[in-house]
Formats: C-alpha cells, sequence, structure tokens
C-alpha cells in the first residue's frame, strides 16, 4: 500500500457527491469571464467547509482561504472555471443545457477535484500553514490568470509556491506526469490586414487583388519553421482563418488573415515573431497591398520550476505509485495560462490522464473522465499535507 492512502479511503465515502458536482458543472457551461453559476457554487461550498472565501478576483475568479497551526509556510493551488463555445455531441445523461457551449477541456473535472479536496482538507485539517485555492475564469485565450494578478491575486494571498493540474486524453487513466522546465508553448495571435483595391472581377488589372496576396502570405509562412527554425527546437505557425470577400464576380478591398505563433523558448518566440512580420509585409508589398499586424501576445512559455516539480513528482509516486508516474512527460505545444502565474511565483503544473482512448479536448465528443476524480482531488490533499507538514 502506497502513502496517501488514508485520503482516498475519506474521498471514496463522498465519490457520489464529487461526481454529481462535476456533472452538474458540466451540464450548465459558462464562457470565460461569465462563469457566475459555477463561481457562486464553488464559493458556496467553500464558505459551508469553513474557508474564508474572497469573490470576484479577475471578474468572476473565487479565492478560499483555509488556516491551520502557527507554521508561516503558504501553498497555492489552481483549478479553471471556463467552457468552450463547442456544441457537445458526447450524448451523456448530463449534456450541456447551454446550446454552443460545453466543457470540451475538463475544466468541469478541474474544479470538481479541488472541491474534493478542499472539502477533505476542511474536515481532517492534517496540514500546519495557509491553504489557498485559486478557482480562475477565463483560461480559453481570455486572460483569467492575468485579470487575477492584476486584481493582486499575489499580493493579497501571497503563496511559497503554487501548483496546478490538467487532465490528459492519451494518458493512461489515472497517470500522473511532470515535467522541470519548459512544458508547454507560448501562444502569439495575429490579425493581419492585408488592404488592395477592390474592382470588378472581370477586370483584375485594374484592381490590385488582396486575395491572391493573402493566399500568398498563407503559403510563404509555410516556410519559417521548416527553414528557419533550429530543426531540434519547436515552434508551430498555424493560420486558423482568410477572410476576404463575398462574390464570385468581386474583387475584395481586403483581405483578414488570423494567426496563432507557438514556441518553448523565448528565443524560438522572438525568432518565430520576426520571420513571420517579415513574411507578411515582404509578401503583401510584392503585389502592391499595404499590410498591418496587430499582435497579442496571449501566453508566455509554461516553465515548471525543478524544486517544486521534483516535490510533486515525489508526493504522486507516493499516491498512484512508481510505475503510474512519468518525471519526464513530453512537452506539449498547446499553451496554459498558468505560465503568467508561474512567473510570478514558484510552482509546478502537471498532467493526470484522462484515458488513452478518450477524444482528445476541444472535441465535441470529449468529456471528463469521472474516474480519476478520486485520484486528483486525493493528490492535491496529499501535496498539501506534505508541503504543509506539521512539524
Amino acid at each position: 500500500m502506497t502513502r496517501h492512502q488514508h485520503i482516498l479511503a475519506w474521498l471514496n465515502d463522498v465519490a457520489s457527491d464529487l461526481h454529481a458536482t462535476r456533472q452538474d458543472i458540466h451540464a450548465h457551461p459558462e464562457l470565460g469571464f461569465e462563469e457566475n453559476r459555477t463561481s457562486a457554487l464553488v464559493a458556496r461550498s467553500l464558505e459551508e467547509w469553513g474557508y474564508e472565501v474572497h469573490t470576484g478576483i479577475g471578474k468572476t475568479g473565487v479565492v478560499g482561504v483555509l488556516r491551520n497551526g502557527s507554521s508561516s509556510r503558504k501553498l497555492g493551488i489552481r483549478a479553471d472555471m471556463d467552457a468552450l463555445p463547442i456544441i457537445e455531441n458526447t450524448g451523456a445523461s448530463y449534456t450541456s443545457q447551454h446550446k454552443g457551449c460545453m466543457h470540451a477541456c475538463g475544466h468541469d473535472g478541474h474544479t470538481a477535484m479541488l472541491l474534493g479536496a478542499a472539502r477533505y482538507l476542511a474536515a481532517t485539517r492534517q496540514f500546519d500553514g495557509t491553504l489557498t485555492l485559486i478557482f480562475q475564469p477565463a483560461e480559453e485565450g481570455q486572460g483569467g490568470a492575468e485579470a487575477m494578478l492584476a486584481d493582486g491575486l499575489l499580493e493579497r494571498f501571497p503563496c511559497d509556491a503554487l501548483f496546478g493540474m490538467h487532465n490528459m486524453p492519451g494518458l493512461p487513466e489515472g497517470h500522473l506526469g511532470f515535467r522541470a522546465g519548459p512544458m508547454m508553448a507560448s501562444q502569439d495571435l495575429l490579425t493581419v490586414t492585408i488592404e488592395g483595391v477592390g474592382g470588378h472581377g472581370s477586370m483584375p488589372h485594374l484592381a490590385v487583388d488582396p486575395l491572391v496576396a493573402a493566399s500568398s502570405v498563407v503559403m510563404a509562412l509555410q516556410t519559417v519553421v521548416a527553414r528557419n527554425i533550429d530543426a531540434q527546437q519547436a515552434a508551430v505557425v498555424t493560420v486558423g482563418a482568410l477572410q476576404a470577400g463575398e462574390a464570385a464576380n468581386v474583387i475584395p478591398q481586403q483581405a483578414i488573415l488570423r494567426l496563432s505563433l507557438r514556441a518553448l523558448t523565448p528565443e524560438v518566440r522572438e525568432q518565430t515573431l520576426e520571420r513571420v512580420r517579415a513574411i507578411i509585409e515582404s509578401q503583401a508589398a510584392s503585389f502592391g497591398c499595404a499590410s498591418s499586424i496587430e499582435h497579442r501576445p496571449a501566453y508566455p512559455v509554461l516553465v515548471n520550476h525543478a524544486a517544486e516539480t521534483e516535490f510533486a513528482r515525489q508526493v504522486g509516486v507516493e499516491l498512484v505509485g512508481e510505475d503510474a508516474v512519468d518525471g519526464n512527460t513530453a512537452k506539449l505545444m498547446g499553451s496554459e495560462d498558468f505560465a503568467w502565474m508561474l512567473q510570478r511565483c514558484p510552482g509546478a503544473y502537471l498532467f493526470i490522464g484522462n484515458g488513452v482512448s478518450r477524444p482528445m479536448v476541444h472535441n465535441p465528443a470529449y468529456d471528463f473522465n469521472d474516474d480519476i476524480l478520486l485520484t486528483g482531488a486525493a493528490f492535491w490533499g496529499a501535496l498539501t499535507e506534505s508541503w504543509l507538514k506539521p512539524a
């Protein structure tokens, strides 16, 4: 028997409540900064269990604080709450009641796991110090972490370390993945406007076609990673949208491109941005078009701190055993705004396996695996009792 089995045993007695909470949140998904019902559920639960509750942090964020003993040590744990603008196709009995919105990334499960840990820790109080639970809004590209930080999250609730967790389809159910250093990519969002001269489709010589220029830009951008980035490094350049014109016989006045760029180091990030800008400007100019670029830096690289990652990994081994823990899990080119928090406070981000044969996140058929709720909640309980271990 591994350590921390007492936590799993305690949580097993409230497993049905955890499942019901997760499925209730799933049935009532809310987009970023609109998580009013979810935030109210979280705040109400934390208050019932004896936490000091703070709401409205980062618009719809909730922070719960629980103090026990006399230690000055402080631990922060974060879960995200928002859903995605996707039409659900799971067939679940608890399917989304909000058409066009669903929990396609498992934030319903992340919230439920942290609530499960919160309930256990409040009931048992086998720790010494201050526990801060952070329920964050708007992780899906809207800057919820930045909003909470701007509202003074870490000044009001200082932490010695911060930890976060995300479910991962493709990883065996309940397995835990850790990695020190860069773990998830930066993301930069670009909106590109290519301005030409509109005209009649039968007289292209009297127009300057921005659609042709935009098409050339799309193709030329495919060379950035292939011919400018070191083959041993990683970067992604994605053109997710090209919008131009509405009629077959009209040359449009402008074309709009929407791009996302990702990298795993600040140096590659800057190199990618530089080459993308240069290609857009030169390609547009070669067709006689003007171009403008609106750049929004969405996420920095998520970098796990070595000591905190190793501490969390060891807790994982003690909970689920060495065979179910990967201390060198693969890097991901996806992005995560917990990166902003890790720039301000030491800590680590980890993955929990959602099962090898389940749909990937952001898929209409995706659903969080309720069978990992106890493992996730128990990990947070074990981490708290280990980090805030009584003297």
